[in-house]
């Protein structure tokens, strides 16, 4: 999206000469700590990337993210509202989306046939199943960036809504108490994986984008699956190559006697806040660029999926209607956790969780751990 939102940038800067934008891209676990710093400053940029939820509730409540509710207004109702969701804070609105979409699981088929599996699973037993029919064939199952830990988050919490359901992630959060034994049976499955060692040699070392991390393993057909967002596509294809007609998506699995719906979904997308001193042209840029055409334009690269009303037809990628039509079959919605939770708890679900897959730390400690923290925010 970078030359995109330069080209865009450049077009209004045009049309408006008294307002400069200067972008800056950083890599997602360098823009958390840029945040936080920038946070502590208390000097925010005039607008910046945000997921929603608790973290940019957190951000609201310091003063750093503005209240834009009044000054979007016009335009406001353009927004899907599923898309909208995670930026309306108590009655508020602290931020508008640009993408949304949700994490499943991205398989390459050539793969999955080599090994004798002619459909993708349904069920988590059906799942550990084709896990061994991909070793057995001498084939990697799992890419995971297990250094950057955001991607391992995706299992607890997917199976933590399969078992204990969705209102117990929200109960919990409320409550500020994970000791529900749904969320250890969660860390159990994730354990029962791990220990078939099903990913990629040295992924505890490896990041998510970069040319021997998670998106290029699968991009370069060096593993059957991973468990993304709906940007996956474009990583593999911009770290590694385009796997073509060999990649698809399914969503993950349901867990037998769970709790949770098999068409629950788990994500969110990409959104941009305003800093609390931004003059009136950054909301005006946000209008600009999230106007009909232009976020035509943006969904055209395939990176994105349609957050404007009326703009659905502009998804020409095969992947990215994979993704809109599985979520338009969603039952219900959860923000992933390292942004729905304050940062602090999200934060630890990462660690935890990496802590699990890596096997130093069992179920009833990560429940433990996230518990505690929750408790002492």
């Amino acid at each position: 999206m970078q030359p995109v939102w330069e080209a865009m940038a450049k077009e209004y800067m045009a049309a408006n000469p008294n307002v400069t934008i200067n972008i800056t891209a950083l890599e997602n676990e360098a823009f958390k700590a840029k945040m936080t710093t920038v946070a502590q400053s208390g000097e925010s940029p005039d607008i910046y990337q945000t997921w929603g939820g608790g973290v940019l509730q957190q951000q609201a409540d310091a003063g750093i993210a503005k209240d834009i509710t009044a000054d979007i207004a016009s335009w406001a109702d353009t927004i899907t509202p599923a898309a909208a969701a995670a930026y309306k804070l108590n009655g508020k609105t602290y931020g508008v989306p640009y993408d949304i979409g949700m994490v499943g699981f991205w398989y390459n088929k050539a793969l999955f046939a080599k090994a004798g599996i002619t459909a993708p699973p349904a069920t988590w037993t059906e799942f550990i199943d084709d896990v061994k029919k991909l070793q057995a064939a001498g084939i990697t199952p799992l890419s995971l960036a297990g250094k950057a830990k955001w991607p391992g988050h995706y299992y607890w919490a997917y199976l933590a809504m399969r078992i204990a359901g969705l209102d117990a992630l929200k109960q919990a959060a409320a409550a500020k108490s994970f000791d529900n034994p749904d969320f250890i049976a969660a860390g159990q499955k994730l354990k029962e994986l791990a220990d078939l060692k099903p990913f990629q040699n040295g992924f505890l070392g490896a990041n998510y984008d970069t040319p021997d991390g998670q998106a290029a393993t699968m991009g370069n057909g060096k593993a059957a699956m991973e468990l993304m967002g709906q940007w996956a596509p474009t990583v593999q294809k911009d770290t590694a190559k385009d796997l073509g007609e060999d990649l698809a998506f399914f969503p993950f699995p349901m867990v037998e006697g769970g709790k949770g719906s098999a068409t629950d979904a788990f994500g969110g997308g990409g959104g941009f806040a305003v800093g609390a001193d931004a003059p009136p042209a950054a909301t005006d840029f946000l209008k600009f660029i999230l106007s009909a055409e232009n976020h035509r334009k943006e969904i055209a690269t395939g990176a994105l999926l349609p957050v404007i009303k009326g703009t659905e037809d502009a998804v020409t990628s095969r992947t990215g209607k994979m993704v809109a039509d599985t979520l338009a079959q969603a039952t219900d919605f959860q923000l992933y956790l390292d942004q729905a939770y304050p940062p602090a708890v999200g934060q630890q679900v990462n660690d935890s969780v990496a802590e699990l897959i890596a096997g130093t730390k069992s179920p009833e400690e990560v429940v433990k751990a996230i518990t505690e923290t929750a408790q002492s925010e």
